[in-house]
């Protein structure tokens, strides 16, 4: 019997076992697009796009300027600042209906008009929501206006908040397109983009 097993019979053979691990590549994540005006085949807003998308930010901020009551006479520097656009915050404030009537101009006129780049157009309604969106503050002031107190603390930090928020869209949104660069702002930008086909 042990000639029957040799020592080579008892030694156990090495088992081949074979894995097929599928491939895996990996892909760098896409940068972000900048949504821009297609101009003479290339993906960049021309000037005249540009300077319309920056003037269009400045509607919001004229019609919401009288939240800002409180923190211009507290912050000289912001005083400053507002201080070059204070003739035409006089003349979009002298009749009662302009910022009603700009409104109109810029929804039907800008942002139904497909003649426009879509680059003009979205921020044009940006600039609208924006402003449509100071109906919450407004109908808050007016129902809850306290005289002083803590109603009347809680209504000057609204006032300022509201106010500063509008300052920082102004500039964040000029800014961003005299450089030809789309800004999405918050809580409007995706309001904007269902209305901007």
């Amino acid at each position: 019997m042990s000639a029957l097993l040799s020592p080579l019979s008892l030694t156990p053979k090495p088992i081949s076992i074979s894995f097929k691990i599928p491939s895996l590549t990996l892909t760098r994540p896409r940068k972000a697009t900048l949504i821009t005006a297609k101009s003479n085949g290339k993906d960049s807003a021309d000037v005249g796009d540009r300077l319309i998308s920056a003037v269009c930010y400045f509607y919001p901020f004229f019609d919401g300027v009288q939240y800002g009551k409180y923190v211009l006479t507290q912050f000289s520097p912001i005083q400053t600042l507002i201080q070059p656009l204070i003739p035409a915050i006089r003349v979009f404030k002298s009749f009662p209906f302009n910022g009603f009537l700009v409104f109109l101009t810029l929804y039907f006129v800008v942002v139904r008009n497909n003649n426009f780049s879509r680059y003009v157009r979205f921020n044009t309604m940006q600039a609208i929501v924006l402003d449509v969106l100071l109906i919450f503050p407004d109908l808050l002031e007016r129902g809850f206006n306290p005289r002083d107190g803590l109603g009347l603390d809680l209504l000057m930090s609204l006032d300022s908040t509201v106010f500063l928020f509008l300052l920082v869209c102004l500039m964040y949104g000029c800014s961003c397109c005299l450089f030809g660069q789309i800004p999405r702002l918050p809580i409007v930008a995706d309001a904007a983009d269902r209305q901007v086909m």
